[in-house]
């Protein structure tokens, strides 16, 4: 019954994940002037009532709790400085979700705290950290939501902040930093566990292959040469009678249109950054594997994504002088291309490492 707090409340996070941006939208279509103003001062609110709190509930051992206390504070403001954009909604929504993931790892220790050892300080970041890797997860297979594995180790921020947090508000009668034979192992299994669903998820999201063609140069996608293709005969066939025109915020999202519309956006920012050969090269690619993106109206663009006749043959003459060094300057590809019976060998040699060593 100690866990239930905590499962709920994450499970709440992982599945809201996909209407949070929804929710977002309309605060900010409701109060457009003051959106950020209302983030700020709702994140500011909790981080200054978690401090009340510490402050009222700490008696004892002073000293060392109030250092605690301002460490969580220090880590709090250097991730707002690593993790800061630039766009101050952005920034203020990333705050927001430091809060969350400080919140759930306070609940986390609270359920595990009676273990009386080391564990105390580890179990509770490996689950926050398993809470953070399914709740990028389900964003990466939902629409209009990105799942990274850089935004799960930002986590780690919030987490580590929430835990130090968390033993300056309730400490244990003593501080232990022994383990008994039964947590070693509990921390075994949960790591193991955590290690599992983190490769998974960074082979879904991450691994894929780069592929080289003649005239578009190297790319980088999901996806293999024949598997591109036999997808694109597939859209083209499906969108001439159903074209994606619709959305839903739980539905799966097609990764392929995904894809297309990422070289699109990065195309155009080529284009309006004036690095020509970089615009042309991504054009050739989405023609030549990323036709049906192009061609099919959806809910981003009624009139599909294909360029004019008369910008096209602009670009052709353009790049005959444009300079290739600028080719790539702003190509930022999340698939690496590494070995995946490699990448799984290691994986495997971790988790018998954790289990049976």
């Amino acid at each position: 019954m100690r866990f239930v707090p905590a499962l709920i409340v994450s499970a709440a996070l992982i599945l809201a994940g996909p209407v949070i941006g929804q929710l977002r939208a309309a605060l900010q279509s409701a109060f457009p002037d003051q959106y950020r103003a209302i983030l700020v001062t709702a994140v500011g609110a909790c981080v200054a009532l978690g401090v009340v709190i510490a402050v009222v509930q700490i008696r004892e051992r002073r000293l060392l709790r109030y250092g605690l206390l301002a460490t969580a504070l220090a880590v709090g403001v250097g991730y707002a400085v690593v993790s800061r954009t630039g766009d101050a909604a952005v920034d203020a929504v990333e705050r927001f979700h430091f809060v969350e993931y400080g919140l759930i790892t306070f609940l986390f220790y609270v359920a595990w705290r009676p273990v009386g050892d080391a564990s105390l300080y580890i179990l509770p970041v490996l689950a926050s950290l398993l809470v953070a890797t399914l709740e990028e997860w389900l964003q990466w297979f939902v629409p209009a939501r990105v799942g990274e594995a850089r935004d799960i180790f930002l986590n780690l921020w919030a987490i580590c902040c929430g835990l130090v947090f968390s033993v300056a508000l309730y400490p244990t009668a003593r501080f232990a930093f022994s383990l008994r034979r039964e947590s070693r192992a509990r921390i075994r299994r949960a790591a193991a566990v955590l290690t599992l669903v983190l490769a998974a998820f960074f082979h879904v999201v991450h691994l894929g292959y780069e592929i080289d063609d003649p005239e578009g140069g190297s790319f980088r996608s999901t996806y293999t040469r024949e598997r591109l293709a036999a997808i694109a005969r597939d859209r083209a066939a499906r969108w001439r009678s159903e074209p994606p025109l619709t959305w839903s915020r739980y539905s799966r999202e097609d990764q392929y249109f995904s894809e297309g519309l990422a070289l699109v956006r990065l195309r155009n920012r080529c284009w309006e950054e004036g690095h020509m050969v970089c615009a042309w090269r991504k054009n050739v690619i989405l023609e030549r594997y990323y036709a049906p993106v192009l061609d099919t109206p959806s809910y981003v663009s009624a009139t599909g994504h294909r360029w004019p006749v008369e910008q096209r043959d602009d670009a052709a003459r353009r790049v005959e002088t444009a300079e290739v060094a600028a080719a790539e300057a702003t190509d930022e590809s999340i698939i690496h291309t590494w070995s995946k019976p490699l990448f799984w060998a290691m994986v495997a040699t971790v988790m018998a490492l954790l289990l049976f060593l």
